[in-house]
């Protein structure tokens, strides 16, 4: 059992190998990552404000969001399932930003079975018979989804509310998975956050969250948008029946 002074994680018998505390400063961190997001969302308004000068604010916006999580699927997530046998250890921004978040959810410090899961569209895990290391199968599927669905939105084609439906459907599913197995594992005293209400009610809570809330509306959006024109498609054939 590693000494209880080697990382700042819980619970603290948690075996976190090579842990190395961040060289960056939070607040260096956090202004990296949100001037890259920044960055981001700016071009792709600008872009999508050239390519679709009529298009929607509210549709501007989706395409916003489905970028934002396209991106973070494909490479803040991707770089998890890359490096989450040695996330202790690294020093890039990436690994310090996962590493600052896993003070709300150690789990991500363990390579933990579900979180692997979570951040994968299917993992399939096994021990290999020489070094006994994770043998770990990624398919990578919402990220490019994300990405499709922005697409779609610019084009105005008539898949994107389907497919909409399809990645919010899987985001509420991912998130409520999520938050259930950590509060099962906290209430019967196994917690993965560290005691301060900080790491728990920002990270753990606040930031998940936001993939609750958005993608709930995004999909009451497309189920009400797929009924209206389902409805209108009736009226139509019903009047030429007549």
């Amino acid at each position: 059992m590693p000494d209880s002074s080697s990382h700042p994680y819980f619970p603290l018998d948690a075996n976190i190998v090579g842990y190395e505390p961040n060289q960056t400063p939070l607040l260096e961190l956090l202004f990296s990552a949100g001037g890259a997001c920044t960055i981001l969302l700016g071009v792709t308004f600008a872009l999508a404000s050239y390519v679709r000068p009529t298009l929607r604010l509210a549709d501007r916006i989706a395409i916003l969001w489905f970028v934002l999580s396209g991106t973070l699927h494909c490479f803040f997530e991707g770089y998890f399932m890359v490096h989450h046998d040695h996330m202790a250890s690294v020093q890039d921004l990436f690994g310090q930003l996962w590493k600052e978040y896993a003070l709300s959810d150690s789990r991500y410090m363990t390579s933990d079975t579900l979180v692997l899961c979570m951040e994968t569209m299917t993992v399939v895990s096994g021990l290999d018979q020489h070094d006994d290391s994770p043998l770990i199968q990624l398919k990578l599927l919402w990220g490019p989804l994300c990405f499709a669905v922005a697409y779609l939105t610019a084009t105005r084609h008539s898949l994107r509310h389907p497919i909409q439906v399809i990645v919010c459907m899987s985001h509420l599913y991912g998130d409520t998975l999520y938050y259930a197995t950590s509060l099962f594992d906290h209430a019967y005293g196994r917690p993965y956050c560290r005691p301060e209400p900080y790491y728990f009610w920002l990270y753990y809570f606040f930031m998940n969250f936001i993939w609750i809330v958005v993608p709930f509306y995004y999909l009451y959006s497309s189920i009400t948008t797929i009924s209206a024109a389902l409805k209108r498609h009736e009226r139509s054939a019903e009047h030429k029946t007549k």
